[in-house]
């Protein structure tokens, strides 16, 4: 949800009793400046924030903690070095994982929650386990850690599940871009209301093409594109000949063209029938208090 979800949406997911993260990405400054303002200007003190470890600016954490958010939450590499800054800040940390070995790795580094991401899930991850596999495992393996699950979950049936199978709760990506406060073209959003969870699929198709090139191990889950249906499993092939490719999307892009633009989406689209307000969508699970 890097940039998607940004301070409108976060606000108001929390101001409607859940928790809302706004999306930093690898850690722009401007960009979460101008974000964290929304986040002042509806008075929502609850909200977190995410950032990308891999490949974050140097002093990402830094600047992201002296918004003084709820808590930070780390994806898609080692937490280990910034877990103390987190904690010196007062913030709670959430580390994202799509592995039992990540799991592990983060719960001796200090975090205080796990998110335990299934393939379901969109945009990037680890390709192999589906979430219902993955997160009993990885409540065995850190029993006193609270668990978080993500992947393709929509719904309080969603979170009945995961909490059959030890999650304390869920994380939603795919049923929040799908509203209006997210941060992303009404063609985007729409996209995801006309397609199906059989229409998404992982690759590295657009990490080639429109950058950055992420770690090995790591693809993206998107609604499948002309791009997608020609290049998905002839990545190898797609390396030499990417360069038009770039400025083709570029332009799909800027002209909201659907057919080429990438659409990050998980299997849950099933259950996305419309565009509407997150409210609505928090309203799909049991009430809790706003904070």
């Amino acid at each position: 949800m890097a940039k998607i979800a940004g301070g409108r949406l976060a606000a108001a997911v929390s101001s409607a009793g859940g928790f809302g993260v706004v999306g930093g990405g690898y850690g722009d400054p401007e960009w979460l400046a101008g974000e964290m303002m929304h986040v002042d200007a509806a008075n929502v003190g609850n909200v977190g924030i995410g950032l990308i470890t891999w490949n974050m600016g140097p002093d990402a954490v830094t600047n992201a903690l002296s918004y003084k958010p709820h808590a930070l939450w780390l994806s898609f590499g080692d937490p280990t070095p910034y877990i103390d800054e987190i904690h010196a800040a007062g913030a709670v940390a959430i580390c994202q994982v799509g592995t039992v070995a990540e799991a592990v790795a983060a719960a001796g580094a200090g975090a205080d929650v796990l998110v335990a991401q299934g393939s379901e899930a969109g945009g990037h991850g680890r390709p192999g386990r589906t979430l219902f596999g993955l997160l009993p495992a990885i409540a065995a393996a850190c029993p006193s850690i609270p668990l978080v699950a993500a992947g393709g979950i929509t719904d309080q049936a969603g979170l009945d599940a995961a909490k059959a199978l030890g999650a304390s709760g869920v994380a939603l990506g795919t049923a929040l871009y799908a509203t209006e406060e997210a941060n992303d073209a009404p063609e985007a959003k729409q996209r995801l209301v006309d397609s199906i969870g059989d229409d998404t699929v992982h690759s590295v198709v657009y990490d080639l093409i429109r950058g950055p090139v992420w770690p090995e191990g790591y693809t993206g889950r998107s609604i499948r594109t002309t791009l997608t249906d020609q290049w998905a499993g002839r990545e190898d092939e797609l390396r030499e000949v990417v360069e038009p490719l770039i400025a083709q999307h570029q332009k799909a892009a800027a002209e909201a063209d659907m057919s080429i633009r990438v659409v990050w989406a998980g299997e849950g689209l099933d259950a996305i029938t419309a565009v509407e307000p997150a409210r609505n969508v928090v309203a799909r699970f049991a009430p809790v208090t706003p904070g």
